[in-house]
């Protein structure tokens, strides 16, 4: 007895379909994704990375950085007992080391490497120079892209790179972790703790980059804001509330006195937002 059902097309021929009307923008290609995810074809996670690269495409090292007042970084004279003890404290794997001062860059120290040091010098640190366990820093300006980053990080095997303003100045730090957290979401690992300043990052020109999860209290006291957390918790659900929708990136809205801009966010979250305090009247 012959089977006259068609066979099951596969899970390529479906998302070749789902293609064919060739989006001509990264709304419609979203709109794509987002279908896609609707008929199962691909997971709800899938999905989420997929709009975290294609948000990546689209930020600037600035969005994200590390800044300057927040970077553990090492002065060049310092003893190496301090530095050990310092490494130990503060659990990264590589550290800026500055000369006269905190613009003046020599390298990157790796922890490991100055372990390895330690202990092949059995205790006897009297000639260390720590000039000759470091690796050359990797300096990029505040405005390059994420994806353009990602792809030199992976060609020239770093991990680190020091940020710097139009003026040359150090003006912050940002990992590949960094990076690839913006495209998987968070990644932490045992020496990760949860510091409520790095929730809100200033910028030089006045603005700020906060995490969506940033309490309100937190947001208030730094901001100098008197937002209500009776209702919500964290200037996320605040923020996504005032919408009254799921925002996209680049959607702003203002409420008091400050402008907020969605820097990323995908179809379940918001993650960064951009403030930007302005005037009374601005605000009206």
């Amino acid at each position: 007895m012959s089977d006259d059902k068609p066979p099951s097309r596969s899970f390529f021929q479906k998302l070749q379909d789902i293609f064919s009307s060739e989006p001509q923008d990264r709304q419609q290609l979203v709109d794509v994704l987002r279908s896609a995810k609707d008929d199962e074809l691909i997971k709800p996670d899938s999905l989420a990375m997929m709009e975290g690269v294609l948000q990546v495409a689209e930020m600037q090292v600035r969005d994200i950085m590390i800044p300057r007042s927040q970077v553990s970084a090492i002065h060049e004279d310092t003893p190496i007992q301090e530095i050990l003890k310092f490494v130990i404290e503060t659990g990264h794997s590589r550290y800026p080391v500055f000369g006269e001062n905190r613009d003046d860059i020599e390298g990157i120290l790796l922890a490991k490497e100055l372990l390895t040091y330690a202990f092949e010098h059995d205790g006897d640190t009297d000639q260390f120079d720590i000039k000759e366990v470091l690796r050359p820093a990797y300096i990029i300006p505040e405005s390059k892209r994420l994806d353009v980053l990602l792809t030199e990080f992976r060609s020239n095997r770093n991990h680190m790179a020091v940020v710097v303003d139009e003026y040359g100045c150090v003006s912050g730090l940002i990992t590949i972790e960094d990076v690839l957290e913006q495209i998987v979401g968070e990644i932490e690992d045992e020496f990760d703790v949860d510091e409520e300043d790095t929730n809100i990052k200033a910028h030089t020109n006045g603005e700020y980059t906060i995490k969506a999860h940033t309490e309100i209290a937190d947001f208030n006291e730094r901001l100098g804001a008197d937002f209500s957390d009776e209702e919500f918790d964290t200037i996320g659900g605040l923020i996504v509330n005032k919408f009254g929708h799921m925002p996209e990136r680049d959607e702003s809205v203002v409420f008091g006195n400050f402008k907020f801009v969605v820097i990323s966010a995908d179809q379940r979250r918001v993650n960064l937002l951009r403030v930007e305090p302005i005037s009374v009247a601005e605000a009206e």
